[in-house]
Protein backbone atom coordinates (compact mmCIF):
# COMPACT_ATOMS: atom_id res chain seq x y z
CA UNK A 1 0.00 0.00 0.00
CA UNK A 2 2.89 2.23 -0.26
CA UNK A 3 1.46 3.70 -3.30
CA UNK A 4 -0.60 5.18 -1.42
CA UNK A 5 1.78 6.78 0.78
CA UNK A 6 3.40 7.95 -2.51
CA UNK A 7 0.13 9.83 -3.90
CA UNK A 8 -0.47 11.44 -0.57
CA UNK A 9 1.99 14.10 -1.29
CA UNK A 10 0.68 14.43 -4.96
CA UNK A 11 -2.82 14.29 -5.15
CA UNK A 12 -5.93 15.42 -3.11
CA UNK A 13 -7.27 14.25 0.01
CA UNK A 14 -10.87 13.22 -2.44
CA UNK A 15 -8.46 11.64 -5.05
CA UNK A 16 -6.75 9.58 -2.56
CA UNK A 17 -10.27 8.32 -0.93
CA UNK A 18 -11.23 7.70 -4.19
CA UNK A 19 -8.99 5.76 -5.33
CA UNK A 20 -7.70 4.85 -1.68
CA UNK A 21 -10.51 2.53 -0.29
CA UNK A 22 -11.44 0.31 -3.34
CA UNK A 23 -8.25 -0.51 -4.01
CA UNK A 24 -7.71 -1.72 -0.28
CA UNK A 25 -11.27 -3.79 -0.63
CA UNK A 26 -10.21 -5.06 -4.06
CA UNK A 27 -6.87 -6.20 -2.71
CA UNK A 28 -7.58 -7.46 0.68
CA UNK A 29 -10.26 -9.61 -0.92
CA UNK A 30 -8.30 -10.84 -3.13
CA UNK A 31 -5.85 -11.57 -0.16
CA UNK A 32 -8.11 -13.61 1.30
CA UNK A 33 -9.25 -15.78 -1.38
CA UNK A 34 -4.99 -16.44 -2.41
CA UNK A 35 -2.90 -16.29 0.64
CA UNK A 36 -0.01 -14.79 -0.73
CA UNK A 37 -1.15 -11.15 -0.53
CA UNK A 38 -0.31 -9.75 2.42
CA UNK A 39 -3.02 -8.27 3.68
CA UNK A 40 -1.62 -6.93 7.09
CA UNK A 41 0.57 -4.71 5.77
CA UNK A 42 -1.76 -3.06 3.14
CA UNK A 43 -4.43 -2.79 6.27
CA UNK A 44 -1.41 -1.07 8.08
CA UNK A 45 0.17 1.03 5.09
CA UNK A 46 -3.66 2.40 4.63
CA UNK A 47 -3.52 3.52 8.33
CA UNK A 48 -0.98 5.45 8.11
CA UNK A 49 -1.76 7.54 5.27
CA UNK A 50 -5.25 7.89 6.73
CA UNK A 51 -3.68 8.96 10.22
CA UNK A 52 -2.12 11.94 7.93
CA UNK A 53 -5.09 12.46 6.27
CA UNK A 54 -7.56 15.51 7.43
CA UNK A 55 -11.19 13.62 6.68
CA UNK A 56 -12.73 13.02 10.62
CA UNK A 57 -13.65 9.30 9.38
CA UNK A 58 -10.39 8.19 7.35
CA UNK A 59 -9.42 5.78 10.00
CA UNK A 60 -12.65 4.38 10.23
CA UNK A 61 -13.18 3.88 6.76
CA UNK A 62 -10.33 1.97 6.33
CA UNK A 63 -11.23 -0.57 9.17
CA UNK A 64 -14.64 -0.94 7.66
CA UNK A 65 -13.30 -1.22 4.39
CA UNK A 66 -10.60 -4.05 5.60
CA UNK A 67 -12.72 -6.12 7.52
CA UNK A 68 -15.47 -6.54 5.34
CA UNK A 69 -13.55 -7.60 2.28
CA UNK A 70 -11.51 -9.87 4.66
CA UNK A 71 -14.92 -10.97 5.56
CA UNK A 72 -15.98 -11.53 2.45
CA UNK A 73 -12.70 -13.34 0.98
CA UNK A 74 -13.16 -15.62 3.84
CA UNK A 75 -16.60 -16.99 3.59
CA UNK A 76 -16.16 -16.85 -0.67
CA UNK A 77 -12.65 -19.33 0.21
CA UNK A 78 -14.80 -21.74 3.03
CA UNK A 79 -17.46 -21.72 0.01
CA UNK A 80 -15.14 -22.78 -2.25
CA UNK A 81 -13.69 -24.98 -0.08
CA UNK A 82 -16.64 -26.86 0.85
CA UNK A 83 -17.82 -27.35 -2.93
CA UNK A 84 -14.33 -29.15 -3.19
CA UNK A 85 -14.92 -30.96 -0.43
CA UNK A 86 -18.39 -32.14 -2.10
CA UNK A 87 -17.10 -32.69 -5.29
CA UNK A 88 -15.51 -36.01 -6.78
CA UNK A 89 -12.76 -34.79 -8.06
CA UNK A 90 -12.04 -32.05 -5.53
CA UNK A 91 -11.07 -28.71 -6.21
CA UNK A 92 -8.04 -26.31 -6.76
CA UNK A 93 -9.37 -24.04 -3.93
CA UNK A 94 -8.95 -26.92 -1.54
CA UNK A 95 -6.12 -28.18 -2.72
CA UNK A 96 -3.94 -24.65 -2.48
CA UNK A 97 -5.55 -24.79 1.36
CA UNK A 98 -4.22 -28.20 1.93
CA UNK A 99 -0.72 -27.43 0.65
CA UNK A 100 -0.82 -24.36 2.80
CA UNK A 101 -1.12 -26.02 5.85
CA UNK A 102 1.60 -28.89 7.05
CA UNK A 103 0.14 -31.29 9.00
CA UNK A 104 1.77 -30.44 12.13
CA UNK A 105 -0.23 -27.06 12.10
CA UNK A 106 -3.74 -28.95 10.39
CA UNK A 107 -3.27 -31.47 13.72
CA UNK A 108 -2.82 -28.48 16.07
CA UNK A 109 -5.63 -26.67 14.24
CA UNK A 110 -7.91 -29.71 14.88
CA UNK A 111 -7.36 -29.53 18.74
CA UNK A 112 -8.08 -26.33 19.04
CA UNK A 113 -10.95 -26.44 16.87
CA UNK A 114 -12.34 -29.99 19.56
CA UNK A 115 -11.57 -27.64 22.27
CA UNK A 116 -12.89 -24.01 21.85
CA UNK A 117 -15.21 -24.60 18.82
CA UNK A 118 -15.51 -21.06 16.15
CA UNK A 119 -13.62 -18.77 18.70
CA UNK A 120 -10.74 -20.14 17.78
CA UNK A 121 -11.29 -18.63 14.44
CA UNK A 122 -10.52 -15.17 16.72
CA UNK A 123 -6.73 -16.44 17.40
CA UNK A 124 -6.77 -17.70 13.77
CA UNK A 125 -7.02 -14.82 12.47
CA UNK A 126 -4.12 -12.79 14.47
CA UNK A 127 -1.70 -15.45 14.37
CA UNK A 128 1.00 -15.87 11.00
CA UNK A 129 -0.26 -18.20 8.92
CA UNK A 130 -2.86 -19.92 11.08
CA UNK A 131 -5.85 -18.90 9.37
CA UNK A 132 -5.49 -21.47 6.61
CA UNK A 133 -5.35 -24.51 8.79
CA UNK A 134 -8.26 -23.82 11.61
CA UNK A 135 -10.20 -22.82 8.05
CA UNK A 136 -9.21 -26.20 6.45
CA UNK A 137 -10.19 -27.98 10.01
CA UNK A 138 -13.71 -26.47 9.84
CA UNK A 139 -13.84 -27.57 6.69
CA UNK A 140 -12.95 -31.41 7.56
CA UNK A 141 -15.17 -31.42 10.79
CA UNK A 142 -17.99 -30.00 7.80
CA UNK A 143 -18.75 -26.72 9.84
CA UNK A 144 -21.80 -25.26 8.08
CA UNK A 145 -21.06 -21.95 5.95
CA UNK A 146 -23.56 -20.03 8.61
CA UNK A 147 -21.38 -21.24 11.69
CA UNK A 148 -18.18 -20.21 9.94
CA UNK A 149 -19.63 -17.41 8.82
CA UNK A 150 -21.01 -16.15 12.58
CA UNK A 151 -17.25 -16.80 14.11
CA UNK A 152 -15.40 -15.20 11.52
CA UNK A 153 -17.16 -11.50 11.83
CA UNK A 154 -15.27 -11.36 15.16
CA UNK A 155 -12.05 -12.71 13.85
CA UNK A 156 -11.60 -10.17 11.11
CA UNK A 157 -12.71 -6.91 13.15
CA UNK A 158 -9.69 -8.22 15.68
CA UNK A 159 -7.60 -8.34 12.65
CA UNK A 160 -8.47 -5.55 11.37
CA UNK A 161 -8.10 -3.40 14.66
CA UNK A 162 -4.66 -5.31 15.16
CA UNK A 163 -3.27 -3.96 11.77
CA UNK A 164 -4.44 -0.60 11.97
CA UNK A 165 -2.81 -0.06 15.19
CA UNK A 166 0.36 -0.95 13.75
CA UNK A 167 -0.27 1.52 11.02
CA UNK A 168 -1.59 4.60 13.57
CA UNK A 169 2.29 3.78 15.88
CA UNK A 170 3.43 3.89 12.59
CA UNK A 171 1.79 7.07 11.51
CA UNK A 172 2.39 9.01 15.07
CA UNK A 173 6.18 8.13 14.87
CA UNK A 174 6.96 10.12 11.79
CA UNK A 175 5.89 13.27 10.22
CA UNK A 176 5.94 12.11 6.16
CA UNK A 177 3.14 8.98 4.83
CA UNK A 178 5.76 7.15 3.50
CA UNK A 179 8.61 6.77 6.62
CA UNK A 180 4.92 5.42 8.58
CA UNK A 181 4.48 3.15 5.66
CA UNK A 182 8.12 1.68 5.92
CA UNK A 183 7.93 1.48 9.45
CA UNK A 184 4.43 -0.13 9.70
CA UNK A 185 5.45 -2.68 6.59
CA UNK A 186 8.77 -3.51 8.60
CA UNK A 187 6.86 -3.96 12.00
CA UNK A 188 4.06 -6.42 9.78
CA UNK A 189 6.88 -8.44 8.51
CA UNK A 190 8.22 -8.88 11.73
CA UNK A 191 5.33 -10.33 13.32
CA UNK A 192 4.79 -12.82 10.95
CA UNK A 193 8.02 -13.92 10.67
CA UNK A 194 8.26 -13.87 14.31
CA UNK A 195 6.66 -17.50 14.76
CA UNK A 196 8.51 -19.02 12.17
CA UNK A 197 11.69 -17.94 13.48
CA UNK A 198 10.71 -19.10 17.16
CA UNK A 199 9.88 -22.59 16.08
CA UNK A 200 13.06 -23.00 13.95
CA UNK A 201 14.87 -21.90 16.98
CA UNK A 202 13.25 -24.94 19.32
CA UNK A 203 14.02 -27.53 17.24
CA UNK A 204 17.83 -26.56 16.73
CA UNK A 205 18.26 -25.79 20.38
CA UNK A 206 19.79 -28.57 21.90
CA UNK A 207 18.05 -31.06 24.19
Amino acid sequence: MSFLAAASTTAPESTQQAIGYPTLFLLVLIGALVPVVPTGALVSSAAVVAFHQTAPFALLLVFVVAALAAFLGDVALYWLGQRGMGSKNGSRWLEALRARAPEDRLTRAQEKLDDHGIAVLVLSRLVPAGRIPVMLACLLAKMPLRTFARGDIPACLAWAVTYQLIGILGGSLFSEPWEGVVAAVVLTVVISLAPSVWRRMRRTAPQ
